[in-house]
């Protein structure tokens, strides 16, 4: 007999599921802030350096320059992860809680 049929019908401890579902959670929550904490890091560098940003003093800057600022690209990154990829990162780590597809 097969350890797992003897086992399968006996009821898990509450406290098991609770343990996965607070690491689940905590996954989701890193996940999700993910954008934010570096939409957020890409502003303290501009504030820490705003030589960085052109618009501030524009003496002899072309198009480049405007459009291709550090921390200005830092935080386009963090929205674009926060808006696309961080919802479907979240859906994949929700439907690990239901296990793997068949």
């Amino acid at each position: 007999m097969s350890s797992e049929i003897a086992t399968s019908n006996v009821p898990r401890r509450a406290d098991e599921g609770r343990g996965r579902a607070t690491r689940r959670d905590a996954r989701v929550l890193v996940v999700l802030l993910l954008g934010p904490l570096v939409m957020l890091g890409g502003l303290v560098w501009a504030v820490a350096q705003p030589y960085r940003i052109t618009f501030l003093h524009r003496e002899d800057k072309g198009l480049y320059d405007f459009v291709v600022q550090p921390p200005l690209l830092v935080i386009l990154v963090g929205i674009f992860f926060a808006l696309v990829l961080a919802p479907g990162l979240v859906d994949d780590l929700e439907s690990e809680e239901d296990g793997p597809a068949a």
